[in-house]
């Protein structure tokens, strides 16, 4: 249905710069001669078309390059008080938000599961009191339970995302709001009781 009326748009878009180009055509010709040479007929013919053409490619362009915005990643999303973790349990894992929930005795963290060296997805592979809780498939970078790092070539501690319990005690993650960091403090984890 997309490609239908980006198809669409394209042919009226580009009959009417097609128009326009040919009005302004007119005036090119010499208005002591009495009608359009041939040769001038083709040079505007031949301009008009490449106009249009390079327009909408920049536009087709434009429309590929620009981000479709597709899932939860990137706005609040809510996790209810049932799913999460116990203080060190097992971390929840939202998938389509792309965060891992973590509850550490500081409070609760919301880990951005894209490595910070290579940009893979860092599984959680261990307890939380494993010296590497989550570690990276790839190049083999760890972290510990709260993201910091513990070995591997990752240059930093995982990204985190802004985190708030709501009143009835359910936790709303930020997934467009991600922190960078370089090590761990107490004030980046969220109270909960």
């Amino acid at each position: 249905m997309v490609r239908l009326a980006r198809t669409i748009f394209g042919m009226l878009f580009g009959w009417i710069v097609a128009g326009v180009l040919s009005i302004f055509g007119r005036f090119h010709h010499d208005p002591m001669q009495g009608k359009t040479q041939r040769r001038t007929f083709v040079r505007n013919a031949a301009l008009g078309a490449s106009t249009s053409v390079l327009a909408l490619t920049g536009a087709t362009f434009v429309a590929l390059m620009w981000p479709n915005k597709t899932g939860a990643f990137g706005s609040k999303i809510t996790v209810p008080k049932a799913d999460v973790p116990a203080v060190d349990g097992a971390p929840f894992r939202h998938v389509q938000g792309k965060f891992y929930l973590v509850n550490s005795k500081d409070g609760l963290m919301a880990l951005y599961t894209k490595c910070p060296h290579l940009g893979c997805a860092v599984p959680w592979v261990g307890p939380a009191d494993s010296p590497s809780a989550f570690q990276c498939p790839c190049h083999g970078s760890m972290y510990d339970y709260v993201g910091v790092r513990t070995g591997g070539p990752a240059p930093r501690p995982m990204d985190y995302m802004g985190v708030s319990v709501d009143p009835d005690g359910n936790v709303v993650v930020d997934t467009g709001d991600i922190q960078r960091r370089t090590g761990f403090e107490a004030s980046q984890a969220v109270k909960y009781s």
